[in-house]
């Protein structure tokens, strides 16, 4: 068996790829690895607070791997310390990378252009399967997940906070993707068939949070011929460890 981490978000997309590789008799995932913004210890984009992620790790019964980032940490800085870290696993016996991408081809992309450059492979349970089968199926398999993160420019407050379920799923407006895979929404996966006890957790209070795009041409990861759209506010809901 491939010895296999996982690039591990604390939400659905990876509580259901992780089932699938568990699965699996080609690969042994015995890690989790995952960004938190070091700034408030918080995992990045999901803004879920440090001690949740452990907690939830813990739960599943994996090591957690934390590779902490600034908030304003350039893109340049970005891919150096995750190919610094990709190569502290490559000595720890690691191969393989386990993502829960499922459709959106650039971002596949880079992140097989940046595991080639250190020799891993990238492994993508999910890759092209339809989001509404999926999401059913993370319901029906008995996953719980709470949407922490929605973009505010497509779910107004009312979607943040909210237990996804069936009733999530038929709310969700057409142009939203039912896994929010264009980032849409963001969640935390507490409870399901990967975890050996359910995580526990209080909801504290809802904020809305603008963000702005950064001015240096250079340090993104578009082309600069792109016209690029950015979403710039979110709505966050605060999990609190019990």
């Amino acid at each position: 068996m491939h010895k296999t981490y996982f690039n591990w978000s604390s939400g659905k997309d990876s509580a259901l790829a992780l089932y699938k590789m568990q699965q699996s008799n080609a690969y042994k995932v015995d890690r989790l690895v995952t960004s938190v913004n070091s700034t408030f210890n918080r995992v990045s984009m999901h803004g879920l607070r440090l001690p949740l992620l452990e907690a939830q790790a813990k739960a599943i019964g994996l090591p957690l791997q934390t590779i902490m980032l600034n908030a304003d940490v350039s893109m340049s800085s970005y891919n150096e310390v995750m190919k610094t870290t990709m190569q502290g696993l490559i000595l720890k016996g690691y191969t393989h990378a386990v993502f829960g991408d499922i459709f959106l081809e650039d971002l596949k992309k880079y992140r097989e252009d940046k595991l080639k450059e250190v020799g891993v492979k990238g492994v993508f349970p999910l890759w092209k399967q339809d989001t509404k089968v999926l999401l059913k199926e993370l319901v029906q398999l008995g996953f719980k997940a709470i949407t922490v993160c929605v973009n505010a420019k497509l779910l107004d407050e009312s979607f943040v906070g909210r237990e996804v379920d069936e009733s999530f799923f038929n709310d969700l407006p057409e142009n939203v993707d039912p896994c929010g895979e264009n980032g849409e929404f963001h969640t935390f996966v507490y409870d399901g068939p990967i975890f050996k006890q359910p995580v526990s957790f209080t909801v504290g209070e809802k904020v809305q949070k603008g963000y702005a795009p950064t001015t240096n041409k250079d340090d993104n990861c578009f082309k600069k011929d792109e016209d690029t759209t950015w979403d710039t506010s979110f709505w966050y809901c605060d999990l609190l460890p019990k």
